[in-house]
């Protein structure tokens, strides 16, 4: 009997790991997960600090080097056993630069109040919304840390200045609901 269950949970594991090498692309131990970048060009995969905890690892600097086997799920691919990491090619924090956000946007924008349409922390980016008619506003991960805030939730009111990005309009500074003296609506 422990025989079958044992071939059984190992064949469901053999079944649905897949072996990736890469390179971490952040880490972040205060929310307890990261990113790695698959040298096959594949989208990222998920790095749970479980996973690092359990393989004996404490964190995982960007940069460093990393052979995993993957698990795939709904989301997509998910670390599930670390079998390698090199932190001779990993910048540590100390090393590196200023926190960059992908995109730094000028306000054209005066303060608006702004409804959350939604967003997702895992993608690390959302929609904000002016009303009916009116253009989505696209909003950051970086951009809500730069001003101190860690999530946002659907029909939450936030203050914003926008402008446009590459890709339409876009968040350049957010402050959450009553902050300041800005007037309630525009």
């Amino acid at each position: 009997m422990n025989r079958t269950q044992a071939g059984a949970s190992h064949g469901d594991n053999a079944l649905d790991t897949i072996e990736i090498s890469g390179t971490i692309k952040w880490f972040d131990a205060g929310k307890g997960f990261g990113f790695i970048i698959p040298d096959n060009g594949q989208a990222d995969v998920l790095l749970h600090v479980t996973c690092l905890r359990r393989d004996g690892y404490q964190t995982a600097y960007e940069g460093a080097r990393i052979v995993v086997e993957a698990l795939n799920r709904p989301g997509g691919l998910q670390a599930f056993r670390i079998l390698s990491m090199d932190e001779s090619t990993a910048r540590h924090p100390a090393q590196m630069p200023a926190p960059r956000t992908h995109v730094v946007v000028e306000p054209t924008s005066g303060m608006v109040r702004l409804e959350v349409k939604w967003f997702n922390r895992i993608r690390g980016f959302g929609f904000l919304s002016e009303g009916e008619g009116a253009p989505d506003i696209f909003v950051h991960m970086e951009t809500l840390r730069r001003f101190g805030i860690t999530e946002l939730r659907p029909g939450q009111f936030v203050l914003v200045r926008y402008g446009n990005g590459p890709k339409g309009l876009m968040v350049a500074e957010i402050r959450p609901d009553g902050w300041g003296d800005a007037p309630s609506s525009h």
